[in-house]
Order: C-alpha cells, then structure tokens, then sequence
C-alpha cells in the first residue's frame, strides 16, 4: 500500500500543502476554521501520518525535551521525572532522560548528546554544574531550565522551591516536641555550598537553632542522598554514647534509612528518637512509623519548568527574579516527629 503524503491531503481537502502543513504544526500562519476542518477529515480519511523526522530536519527542532537528573533510581527524582513526562505530553512533546550519576563528565556526555539531537528544550537537575558543561549550553546557544538545584556555574532559568525556609520549619516543628536539640543528616563533603538544596536544608536547620540558641557544633551528620548508604551512616550515630534525640534529614530517603537503623537497634521513634525527612515521597506515608516531612509541589513545578523551556521569549533578558521561579513547602504531619 503506498504511504499517504501530504499532497495527497491537500488534493483531498482541495488546498494547498502548505496549508495542510500549516494545520498540522498549528501554525505559523492562521487557517480559516472551515478549511480546517476539511484538512483534518482528509488526514482522518486517508490515515496520515505526519513524517516527524523530516519535520524536525525542516524546523531544526524535534518534539523532544531533554531531562537530565542526577539518579533516577531515587524515588525523588524518579517523581519529578514522569512530573516532567507528564507535562510535557500536554504540550504534545516527549522526554528523552539521562541519569548524570552526580558525575559531571556524563551530565557533558547528556548535555553534547540531547543539544545534538536538537531537543526543543533542556531540564536540568544539576548536582554540581562543572564549567564544561557550562560551556556546552553556551556554546548550543541552548534552552535550558535548571529545575530544583540552581549550580552557580550558569546563570540562567530556575523552577526551585524555598528549601531554606523549609527546612528551618522542619526544625521549628521537631523543637516544639520539646526535644533538647535536634541534629542533622546532612550532604556529603562535595556538596555544593551554593545552590544545592541540601546545602539549604543544612543552613535552615542551621538557623532554626541559632534562633532557639541551642548549638549546632558536632551535631551535623555527613551522609550521602540515598536510604542504603544513609542507614550505615544512621547505625553508627544511633550506636554512639551522645545519641541526637531528634534527627532532620536532607532527604526522605536517609529518612528512610534512618527509620530502618532505628528499627534494628530497638530505638522507639518517636518515643526515643524524633525523626523529620524532606521531599514527601510517596513512600514516607508508608514508613514505620509514618514519616513527617516537607512536601512540594513536584506537578507544578514540572509544568513550570516544561512551559519555560518551551517558551520562545525565554532567553529574553530578564530581573533575577522573573527568571527564577521559587515554589514554597509544605510540612506533612505524621508520627515520626512525635504528633499523633
């Protein structure tokens, strides 16, 4: 069976093939609504279907959208990650994902691959934006949103959440059980002291009890991002003589793995021990106990991101804050933190 051609729906719709491309790219020029609509029958009638490979060679644009992340396998990431497919099928584009392992040299692998693939846009969750991979986006000339983390490496569009003023009401609120102090399971030695999330939630922990005038000095923990390695870190800190009597995790998942540490050495959470995460992942409902934590808004902050990138006027010189869209949380009671 020969294949349809655009001609031969311009033929059937008695019009042109620019108008028929005009209808099937929703533009750049208006088409009368009648005529529309015969374009339309005709493609129904004859079962076209447009050649997206030569579409793209055309606009020097694909339908895609690059997303790169850090790990994908962490429950956070992999929820922003179908946020970010999700909203981007609504605008009728698809996502390509590449995990960077919090390796620069392969978020520049990601970075030369997707901008090759002429991406209509680029979503980056950076660990730790090196000057390569900066010199890449500026060299593409690319559309780039950083989304939850802002590297000082480039300075261009972010969709973030408050973390500090977050993570300082995380504290706030495990202080107000009455727990003498609280410590901290914080990043690991390379992480970012600007622009990083946890960098934020260790700094409004930080502030949280500068305020209360209690102590910060060896009280905060060095534990990397993930429930396994965090549950290590947790058996030795829970194991020791000046065990904290309440922990705020950077993340749910050392949450996670602190709740599991617990378990094991017999420490009633949150009787003994107070416990608060970061980031809401579906799993902290199911933690035992259930996990108090900061929430955010990962949908619309995915939405956000998705129509910024997609957004022709984005490279239009803006203020600081025009260009840098900041989400607030949200603190989700459970038991962990000692309410009922």
């Amino acid at each position: 069976m020969a294949k349809v051609t655009r001609d031969d729906v311009a033929r059937l719709a008695g019009t042109s093939t620019a108008v028929v491309s005009y209808v099937i790219n929703n533009g750049p020029r208006p088409v009368a609504p009648a005529t529309r609509e015969r374009v339309l029958a005709a493609i129904k009638e004859l079962g076209y279907r447009p050649d997206r490979v030569a579409q793209a060679m055309a606009s020097r644009r694909t339908d895609l959208i690059g997303l790169i992340v850090p790990d994908a396998r962490q429950p956070f990431f992999a929820e922003m990650a179908h946020a970010v497919e999700q909203a981007a099928s609504e605008r009728g584009k698809m996502v390509l994902v590449g995990n960077s392992d919090y390796i620069g040299e392969r978020e520049v692998h990601y970075l030369r691959a997707f901008l090759g693939m002429r991406v209509s846009g680029l979503i980056l969750v950076s660990h730790a934006l090196n000057d390569n991979a900066a010199a890449e986006i500026e060299a593409w000339d690319a559309r780039v949103v950083l989304l939850h983390e802002r590297p000082e490496a480039i300075d261009d569009v972010a969709v973030v959440l408050d973390d500090l003023s977050g993570a300082k009401t995380a504290v706030e609120h495990l202080l107000g059980h009455g727990y003498p102090y609280v410590a901290c399971m914080g990043g690991t030695a390379d992480t970012p002291a600007v622009g990083d999330p946890v960098s934020d939630h260790v700094e409004g922990w930080r502030r949280a009890m500068d305020e209360a005038g209690l102590p910060t000095e060896g009280r905060l923990f060095e534990a990397p991002y993930n429930r396994y390695d965090a549950y290590q870190v947790a058996l030795g800190v829970l194991s020791g003589p000046d065990r904290p009597p309440a922990i705020f995790c950077s993340t749910d998942d050392q949450a996670i793995g602190l709740l599991r540490a617990a378990r094991e050495l017999r420490i009633d959470v949150p009787g003994e021990l107070g416990v608060i995460g970061f980031d809401d992942i579906k799993e902290a409902a199911l933690a035992d106990p259930p996990m108090t934590t900061m929430a955010s808004d990962r949908s619309a902050m995915a939405r956000a991101a998705v129509d910024l990138v997609l957004d022709d006027g984005l490279r239009v010189a803006g203020s600081r804050r025009e260009r840098l869209k900041v989400f607030p949380s949200k603190l989700v009671v459970r038991r962990s933190c000692g309410c009922e």
